[in-house]
């Protein structure tokens, strides 16, 4: 028995033992093919994505090898792509800028240290089993800072577009530099800004559309429309190294050493590890809640399983791997994966021929791509993230939850004015202080019995019948400290708006969990009750619930009784 337990614990922590057992031929043969167009993809983002952190180019390619390894040694979805997304390598650029400005170095180191935090974070959050504390940033927090970010980054990327040097922390700072050196715009670079991002526009819009029409294969079409970054990057890397005259002041990437970085431990500094320790915090739960996200809605497709808490390790391994070889923080990025699983992806093995492909272009394509021009890249990150910016979000929002809407705003306008740091510590807090604010003061309804059934329902809802003498107060959630003052209040309203009430009846249908605190208030409540001479009773109380009742002296003080269910309650105390 205890071997099988070990068996079952080395698979579930080792998920590569599970389907590598059972790999194929031809799941290689899809997965090959897979890595082949998401390392098509992923070239120019890992270039650009390393720019926008405000790292080397060359770190956005080391954190896309041993990274992905890693996850698909111990990660739990087939289709999930790891490597350096948008918004994490925003967060990154945040984090790492007052170190940057020292000197190229120190942010790099920085950002190593940002890999190594976040990695330990979430393999602490893994082992110790917290993926439910992601639970706690709302959708509507999310979306905010995602929709904010995106805007952030696509501006950060205008001064490349055109030409200029311009930096800052929000859209504010941005612009106004922008809008200093505009007399300073190079009009070639504008120009054919303009020209390649209306070409990944089109070709993300219509371009699938257009070579079936020609004649294309679905799969064929889809992969030469994806395929469209990576043969611009040929195309503008080829015109440079023409020497082209009408290229002249067009910048490029510059020098990417060839060959591997030597893996090392990150560099220990006290005072730099404690200052990025909440922005590596921030960037682990936001990028865990992206990449499980787009995990468990590829998985649901092919009806797979994740495991959140094993999620938590693979990407915790994934990070400190990116650390330990000069790369910067990582997560699933939404985009590859969607394309990894549309390219025919069959298991995490696509990941690690991923790694492959990008090795080989990393030791064979340093040079050429040294040459390549950044505006490329820019209008690859702008078209990338815009995609991730829905403007519907806010209006369901509106429509469905105003305090949720105001979440969202908050977070948005925080993210965007401040800077990214300030908007998702914003959101964290906005989502934790609604949790809290909703959980005290949860819904309790006024019931009576539905004509003819054995049934109760809201008052204010239904045509029931109610007994002048007796209310019943249904509870719809669990009852603890923050909310158990709440239901004495209720109750006291209650009296004060009955004088005739002689019973009143908690129905607890929806309760399942009593603390001490709210076991306190009970007592207090029957108490007052018991004072005024009006019976307090209990209907449908749960077993956990009974149980500890059971240990409490607010059984034996309770002046009423506690029945199995509702209706044997009204039955035995409402007048007939």
């Amino acid at each position: 028995m205890t071997a099988i337990l070990d068996k079952t614990a080395w698979l579930r922590r080792l998920p590569v033992l599970d389907w590598g057992r059972r790999y194929q031929r031809q799941h290689a043969i899809h997965d090959l093919t897979a890595a082949v167009i998401v390392t098509l993809m992923l070239v120019p983002q890992a270039l650009a994505y390393a720019i926008l952190s405000g790292l080397p180019p060359q770190v956005g390619l080391y954190a896309s090898m041993l990274p992905l390894v890693c996850y698909a040694l111990l990660g739990t979805s087939s289709t999930l792509a790891v490597g350096p997304v948008a918004v994490a390598a925003l967060m990154t650029a945040s984090a790492i800028a007052p170190y940057s400005a020292q000197n190229l170095q120190m942010g790099l180191q920085a950002a190593i240290v940002l890999a190594c935090l976040s990695g330990l974070f979430l393999l602490f959050a893994g082992v110790f089993r917290l993926g439910f504390l992601a639970n706690f940033l709302s959708h509507p927090v999310i979306a905010g800072f995602i929709g904010a970010a995106s805007l952030v980054i696509a501006s950060s990327q205008l001064p490349t577009l055109l030409g200029i040097q311009a930096s800052g922390d929000n859209m504010l700072t941005l612009w106004h530099g922008i809008l200093l050196q505009i007399d300073e715009v190079h009009g070639v670079t504008a120009l054919l800004s303009l020209l390649t991002l209306l070409l990944l526009l089109l070709f993300r819009r219509y371009g699938v559309r257009a070579l079936q029409t020609a004649g294309l294969s679905l799969f064929w079409a889809q992969t030469l429309s994806r395929s469209v970054p990576a043969l611009l990057v040929i195309s503008g890397t080829w015109a440079i190294r023409q020497n082209f005259t009408i290229l002249a002041g067009v910048r490029t990437v510059g020098q990417i050493p060839a060959g591997l970085p030597a893996l090392t431990w990150p560099h220990w500094d006290a005072p730099l590890w404690q200052a990025l320790l909440m922005p590596a915090i921030l960037i682990s739960i936001v990028g865990y809640v992206e990449s499980i996200s787009v995990a468990q809605n590829l998985a649901m497709k092919r009806r797979e399983r994740i495991d959140p808490d094993q999620e938590l390790l693979a990407l915790g391994a994934a990070n400190l791997a990116a650390s330990f070889s000069a790369g910067q923080p990582v997560t699933g990025g939404v985009s590859r994966s969607v394309v990894n699983m549309d390219a025919g992806a069959q298991t995490p093995a696509a990941g690690f021929f991923t790694a492959v492909g990008m090795l080989l272009a990393t030791l064979f394509l340093a040079g050429w791509l040294s040459d390549l021009p950044r505006f490329i890249l820019a209008a690859t990150i702008i078209v990338a993230v815009l995609s991730l910016l829905e403007w519907q979000v806010f209006i369901d929002t509106w429509r469905r939850n105003r305090s949720d809407f105001l979440a969202l705003l908050m977070t948005f306008m925080i993210t965007l004015l401040v800077n990214v740091e300030s908007g998702i510590s914003a959101g964290v807090l906005l989502s934790v202080a609604m949790h809290l604010y909703r959980s005290s003061r949860p819904h309790i309804a006024i019931v009576g019995q539905v004509p003819g059934t054995e049934h109760f329902r809201n008052v204010a809802r239904h045509a029931v019948k109610v007994c002048p003498d007796v209310v019943t107060m249904r509870v719809d959630q669990s009852l603890y400290f923050a909310n158990a003052r709440y239901l004495e209040q209720k109750v006291l309203e209650v009296l004060a708006d009955n004088p005739a009430v002689k019973h009143v009846i908690l129905m607890c249908s929806a309760v399942n969990e009593v603390d001490s605190s709210a076991l306190e208030v009970l007592e207090t409540i029957n108490q007052h009750l018991s004072a005024l001479k009006i019976g307090f009773h209990l209907s449908e109380v749960k077993g956990p619930v009974m149980d500890t009742l059971q240990d409490s002296s607010l059984k034996q003080q309770l002046n009423g009784k506690i029945y199995l269910t509702q209706y044997q309650a009204y039955a035995a105390l409402a007048c007939h």
